[in-house]
């Protein structure tokens, strides 16, 4: 909801999902100083938005608009500022409807094939195999989730069991 240089900006990308308010400004201005983004920004940028792109705003330190910063893929949605923090809460709301062994499973599944820089069809294979993945199949939201949904009611999930106690 306003500027996000820099540090701000390597913080943001960070996250999971980002919304900005339409005021958003964001940039990696470190080289304009002498420095280099180092607290991932150089890292994350080129996965988020391809190489090209990246290369762009980490070599010159220019800064995007959120209309820019959307179109780019570094934002997923942009609100106007009063509505931001609504528009946060919404999409939380959206995310807990779901089923936690779900998330879980999906966000270590995303996470994990990015890092391993695999081929699509290895990384479908390996997911088979990670925790969350396991837990989900085993858990009773994996039943619960089509029996709500044949029932037309919604699903009362369960609380995941603690991946360290798998």
């Amino acid at each position: 909801n306003g500027v996000a240089h820099g540090g701000g900006f390597e913080t943001a990308l960070a996250c999971d999902i980002i919304i900005a308010s339409e005021k958003a400004n964001f940039a990696l201005p470190e080289p304009k100083v002498g420095l280099f983004a180092a607290a991932g920004g150089v890292v994350r940028l080129p996965r988020m938005i391809g190489y090209h792109n990246a290369m762009h705003l980490i070599l010159t330190g220019r800064p995007v608009t959120a209309p820019e910063a959307l179109r780019l893929g570094i934002c997923s949605q942009v609100v106007p500022g009063p509505q931001l923090l609504a528009a946060a809460e919404e999409l939380a709301n959206q995310v807990v409807a779901c089923s936690p062994d779900s998330i879980q499973a999906s966000l270590q599944t995303v996470k994990r094939s990015m890092a391993e820089e695999t081929s699509v069809l290895e990384a479908v294979k390996k997911q088979m195999k990670y925790p969350a993945v396991r837990r989900l199949f085993k858990s009773p939201n994996v039943k619960e989730g089509p029996t709500a949904f044949a029932q037309k009611r919604k699903p009362n999930w369960a609380a995941p069991t603690p991946l360290a106690k798998l």
